[in-house]
């Protein structure tokens, strides 16, 4: 990868970084933080599962099996 430099722009009340075009992104949305250091990092934006109801419907009644045969030890499933 080179090493490209990026100015901010300002957008109304927005500030925008723009990406060189060596960097294709791989997701139309993403999650923007910026550390202590400074370090602005953009994090692809995925659907969480246990939010989704689909999901949520298939897996609803399905039990682990457990890895060791035998009895439960106390109120596991409580």
């Amino acid at each position: 990868m080179t090493n490209n430099t990026v100015k901010i722009r300002k957008s109304g009340n927005s500030n925008i970084l723009t990406l060189p075009k060596e960097i294709k992104p791989k997701a139309k949305k993403y999650r923007v933080f910026q550390g202590r250091d400074g370090m602005i990092v953009y994090v692809p934006e995925k659907s969480n599962p246990f939010k989704n109801q689909a999901f949520i419907d298939k897996y609803k009644n399905s039990r682990q099996k457990e890895e060791f045969e035998g009895s439960l030890f106390d109120n596991e499933l409580s």
